[in-house]
Parts: C-alpha cells; structure tokens; sequence
C-alpha cells in the first residue's frame, strides 16, 4: 500500500503535517516504538507509530528523525495523546529528512491503524503470490508465438496495471501498452539504461525522468535458439541488447514480481531472436552480392545477383532501385588481454540505425541486408527510383536520385541516437559511418562501397564517439586528412597551435577564436571584426600577435592554409 492511502481513510482521521510530495511511497509494514533509538527493530519500509514519550526537549526530535531516515522507514505519525499539538520542532525535523509526517488524533488508538496497515500489506502480498503463477502461465501461453511483445505488455497492464514499452538501444520504440513514449524520451531512458550497464551495475536500473520513475530491465539477445553464450565481454552485448522500461519502481517490488518481469524479458528475447532469424536470408544477400564486389566480379555476375535481392529487399518493385553502401565500424580501446570483435556489433547497430522508419522511411525494416567483415558492417540499402534513373553516380550533390528518391543522409542517420549510443561506448569505444551516392547499376557499386569507406574514414579523423560523414564531403580538403599519419598531425598542429593555447591559457587573450573567425571570414578585418564585436585595430593586435607568436604572416595564402588545416586537425 501507499502512504497515500492513510489520508484516503477517513475512520483513521490522520492529518498530513508534512512531506506531501512522499505519499507515493510504499508501506511494507507497521511499528509502535517510544524508544529514542529503534534502528534495531526497523527493516525499511514501516509506518512507525510514536506517543513521543522518547521526547524530552526540542532537540531529541533531530536525532530521532535522523535514525528514521537513515532505516529508510516510510513515514512516521504522531500521537496527539501526550502532548496535544504535535511540536513544531518534530515538523521541522521532519522535513529537512523529507519524511512524511502524520498527526494521530488522540481519540484515535494506534491499534486501529496498525490493523488497518497490516489487512492492506497481507492483502496485497497474498494478493501478488496468489496470482503469480497464473500470470506465469498466462504470458508462457501469450508470449511472442501468441501475437508478439504487445500481447505480454498488454497482461502486465491488465494484471499488474504497469506500463511498459520495449524499447531498442537507441531508444526506438519497438513494442509498447498505452501511449506510446516520445523520442525523447525513449532517447534518454536507453542512454540512461547503457551508461548503467557499462558502469556494471545490477539491473533493474532506475531512472527518473520528467517527474516519473521508472525501472530498466535488460532484454538479452540470446543467439541462435535462444542458448546464451558462456561468456560475453558487455561490450560486445550492450549496444545490441533490447530493454523493458516499466513505468514503477521496482527497488521495493518482491521477489515474485521481480521474477515474473524477468520471465517477461525472456519471453521478449524469444521474439528478438525470431527477427534476427528473418533477417538472415536479407544478410546473406548482403553478404554474396559484396564478395562479387569486392572480388572485382564482372558487372553481369553482380546485377544477375542485385536480381535476386531486389525481390526481397523490395516485394513487389517493378523497376530496378538505386542502391546506396553504408559503411560502420565499431573501435574499442585495448584494455589487457580482453578483444572485442567489432564486426558483428557494428552489423546489429547499423541494423538498428537503418531500421528507424524516421530515418530510412516506413517499411523500412524489410529493407535492411547489412553484411560484415572483420571490423567491418557493410549495408546495401535499396531505394525505389522512379523512370528516370540516374547514370552512375549522377545523384544531385546530396546523393539524391533526381526523381527526389529518399537518399540516406549521413548527419541525419545519426541525429537521434548520438547520445544513446554514447553512453553505450563509454570512454573506449567509437562508431564512424561513412554513406555512398546513389547509383542505380551493378557497375556503381564498386565505386560507391570505396566511396563509403573513404567518407568513414573522414568521420573517424573527427572528434567524437560517434561520428558521420557523406560522399558530398569527399570533393574537399578533408578527404586528405584521414590518410596524414597521427604522430605527423599531432606535431604539426602542436608546433601551429599550442603557442596560441599557451598564451590564452596565461592571459585569456582568445587567439583561437580570433584565428578561426579571421579564416572563416577569409582575411576581410571589417566582417571579422563586425563578428568578434571588436574594433579592427583590436583585431589588428590579435592578429600581429598570433603571427608574432608563430612566425607566420597570415597575408599569405600558405600560411591561411596551414593555420586552417591545423585547426581542422585538432
């Protein structure tokens, strides 16, 4: 029961004196005690009940409520007998400790409320394991065979009126009861959910968000026929793993409920594993067609393959797609002896990426063949085109078909689950992504897969845990810098740059700033001034003094370049 309940009971005639914001806390049990110290008789969870005969003075309320506090009782009410008005100094204790207080009328016995609390826990608690066999076989009999996750969510909140959605690493919704939880939020709850699992800590994981508390459990990916694997680093399980978020918190449930949640997650992982099992036949298309590719097969060989996919990839299309290549890679620092493969984690987050109907548009998850080698995951995503397809590589310079077909944007493929996936990494871990242009034949696609890899590896030269880049990016400079060795770009931008952080860092002069909004502005002193809100004779200053500093004069054309290339090193 909750606390709440005692104000909802009008025989009892309690009075709230405090900690209103506390009622939703539940009530395990009931205790009367006049001791000054009952910590020894305190399990948690209690009502305790008190004549405050322990009182002798203002100050014995502090302490008294302090022990209360720290054995984690539900709420404490005062008989009114004794003294009359309960003191102002028990209310005030009360509430710097946050514990709901009670006033107990004197005409009132205590024996009435303890009654009464003991009838609603025993009723409840015989209430839950009386049920919780049936619920057992209710939902081994609903489970995933019986109509899919919603069909479980649906008893949890008709049996146990709890509300839950399961949800993907980056937050996706994949099945829910009720309304469903916005992206946001689903965002968040799977950020909160992998940062604590990569902290190691037991599950279910709390969260509270936007005033509502609610319990993680973990959805584990069990593999072929469901057989765990005898030893999984979490690394390689974290970002592939599902979770149930249950709108409750679980820290005060019983083991009964917490048992039945967890045959919950067994049952959902019974359905994850049927649909990685549909995925297989779009896999090993993936996975025939790049071998061709990458062996340098000839053009005919590949579109007689590209033949056999479309059918699958896209049921029921009449003309041949455009296909563009998504290339991932998963990196993680070595620590001792332990080697993730980040072949087959990079292949389940591209899955993931490429699935979301916002992303990749609806339908979208019949649509996904990711292969992976080594390190590496390899998409080959078709996208319907219309009459006029495109020559190879002849997409505008988003990589759209000219039809308007829905290319696939490296920044927006990332957009939303950035920081889900973050907190997933952690601090050793990294995800780069690289996206073709569209072509629409077998000859492109050699071209698009080198494309795709050549943008990843620009996205691996930003900062970040997870980063993104386009074919458009691949015309510019920066193609160039992924292939400048780090111990080489390291000294360069050192012996460019440290002399200007240095002299920031002692007289907080912005020589950094200055520097990127004079190149940014390409040398004019009156738009870069106008942007920096500064004189131009103080951007003047700023300027002798980062050439002085660095003995170059940024008149000249080489020394722009160097200084730029520098700053997009770092």
């Amino acid at each position: 029961m909750r606390l709440r309940a005692l104000l909802e009971n009008d025989a009892l005639g309690l009075r709230l004196l405090g900690g209103d914001e506390e009622l939703d806390r539940s009530v395990r049990g009931v205790m009367t005690t006049d001791l000054r110290d009952p910590s020894r008789y305190l399990a948690g969870g209690e009502l305790v009940l008190t004549g405050l005969a322990w009182r002798r003075d203002a100050g014995d309320s502090e302490p008294f409520v302090r022990i209360l506090s720290g054995a984690g009782v539900a709420g404490l009410a005062a008989g009114e007998a004794e003294l009359g008005d309960v003191p102002d100094d028990l209310v005030e204790a009360c509430r710097r400790h946050r514990l709901p207080l009670f006033a107990v009328h004197e005409t009132v016995a205590f024996a009435t409320i303890t009654e009464y609390v003991v009838r609603q826990v025993s009723g409840e608690r015989a209430g839950d394991l009386a049920a919780v066999v049936d619920r057992h076989r209710r939902l081994m009999t609903s489970g995933p065979t019986g109509g899919g996750p919603e069909v479980v969510l649906d008893l949890l909140g008709s049996d146990l009126d709890l509300h839950a959605w399961v949800l993907s690493p980056t937050g996706r919704q994949i099945a829910g009861a009720g309304a469903p939880l916005s992206a946001a939020a689903g965002a968040e709850l799977a950020g909160l959910h992998l940062a604590a699992v990569r902290s190691g800590r037991p599950a279910p994981h709390r969260a509270a968000l936007g005033g509502t508390t609610y319990s993680l459990f973990p959805i584990r990916n069990n593999g072929r026929g469901g057989a765990v694997p005898p030893v999984r680093d979490v690394r390689e399980s974290v970002l592939s793993d599902w979770l149930l978020a249950v709108e409750a918190d679980a820290s005060d449930w019983p083991a009964a409920r917490l048992d039945l949640l967890q045959g919950v997650t067994q049952l959902i992982a019974v359905e994850r594993d049927r649909r990685d099992a549909a995925r297989t036949v779009r896999r090993r298309l993936a996975q025939e067609v790049l071998e061709l590719v990458q062996a340098g097969a000839a053009p005919a060989e590949i579109a007689a393959r590209l033949r056999v996919a479309t059918p699958v990839l896209l049921p029921g299309l009449g003309t041949a797609p455009h296909w563009q290549v998504v290339v991932a890679r998963v990196e993680w620092a070595e620590s001792g002896a332990s080697v993730v493969q980040g072949g087959p984690v990079a292949q389940a987050l591209l899955e993931e990426i490429l699935v979301d109907p916002a992303v990749t548009g609806p339908d979208s998850a019949d649509r996904i063949a990711v292969a992976h080698t080594g390190d590496e995951a390899i998409a080959l995503v078709p996208l319907p085109a219309g009459p006029d397809a495109p020559r190879d590589g002849a997409g505008d310079a988003d990589g759209d078909a000219p039809d308007g077909g829905p290319a696939l944007h490296a920044d927006a493929l990332l957009a939303a689950v950035r920081a889900p996936l973050s907190a997933g990494l952690g601090d050793d871990g990294r995800l780069t992504l690289g996206v073709s242009a569209s072509v629409h034949s077998a000859e492109g696609l050699r071209g698009a897969l080198e494309e795709a890899r050549h943008a990843r590896r620009v996205a691996a030269a930003r900062p970040g845990r997870v980063c993104a880049a386009g074919h458009h990016e691949l015309a510019s400079h920066v193609l160039l810098l992924p292939f400048v060795p780090d111990d080489v770009r390291r000294a360069f931008t050192a012996r460019l740059l440290d002399p200007l952080r240095e002299y920031d860092r002692r007289h907080r002069a912005e020589l950094i700033p200055t520097l990127e909004a004079f190149l940014d502005c390409d040398g004019s002193w009156t738009r870069c001034a106008a942007r920096l809100h500064l004189h131009v004779n103080t951007l003047r200053y700023r300027v002798g003094r980062i050439e002085q500093l660095t003995g170059r004069d940024l008149a000249r054309l080489e020394d722009k370049l160097d200084f730029f290339l520098a700053l997009r090193m770092s």
